[in-house]
């Protein structure tokens, strides 16, 4: 039997933290199977001992200080 891993799919806003419930930016995928979600303060709390036990963690905490998309259209 072969596993192949998929990219994990990006957080959106309906992702909590599993923690306090705030939006998450981490997700972090446990090497024994299932994940947890936290947001940026508490995805850093807990960094040493997630990564003790991950399998991955993706990242997305990068999102909280990048400048917003432009839309195209400019405001008159």
């Amino acid at each position: 039997m072969t596993t192949v891993l998929t990219p994990a799919s990006p957080l959106t806003a309906a992702d909590r933290c599993d923690r306090c419930g705030a939006q998450a930016y981490l997700r972090v995928v446990l090497a024994s199977g299932g994940e947890l979600l936290f947001c940026a303060h508490h995805g850093r709390k807990f960094e040493p001992e997630l990564k003790k036990i991950a399998a991955e963690i993706q990242d997305e905490t990068g999102r909280l200080t990048a400048a917003p998309a432009s839309t195209g259209e400019e405001d008159h």
